[in-house]
């Protein structure tokens, strides 16, 4: 358990993230960023957010939780992870690289960047760039 200075330490840091992110540091943003920004990376869905809000007693709603996911992806502080319809995941790996999504658990692992290679791809509509490109290589029961 953090004591009196470690807790205000972790407040100043994720304060001061948010802050220079250009992101107001609201109880609720603080609350969940001192869950995604522990310095353990993280693959979650807002439903996983949620039950750690609530696990450290943090007054947020769902709505809230989609919402600062969102803006944490907007300015960069998480990836977004799509992996169909109804799946996503927020990733707190932010530099390039893939993923193993392992369709029974529903587990999500990284793959390390430069261990795939990606030839031969097409060039770009007109007026379009490659942004980036995410793989998920998709895992059954073997």
């Amino acid at each position: 358990m953090p004591n009196t200075n470690e807790k205000n330490a972790q407040k100043e840091r994720l304060t001061a993230l948010l802050v220079a992110k250009k992101m107001r540091p609201t109880r609720q943003r603080l609350a969940l960023a001192s869950f995604l920004f522990d310095g353990k990376p993280k693959h979650v869905t807002a439903e996983q957010v949620m039950a750690a809000a609530q696990k450290q007693k943090a007054s947020v709603s769902l709505a809230t939780v989609y919402n600062s996911l969102h803006q944490f992806t907007q300015v960069g502080l998480l990836r977004e992870v799509l992996i169909d319809r109804a799946r996503r995941y927020f990733d707190t790996t932010i530099v390039d690289h893939h993923h193993f999504f392992d369709e029974v658990s529903g587990e999500l692992w990284d793959i390390p960047s430069g261990v795939l290679r990606i030839e031969g791809l097409p060039p770009p509509p007109a007026g379009r760039k490659v942004d980036g490109i995410g793989v998920v290589v998709r895992l059954g029961r073997a």
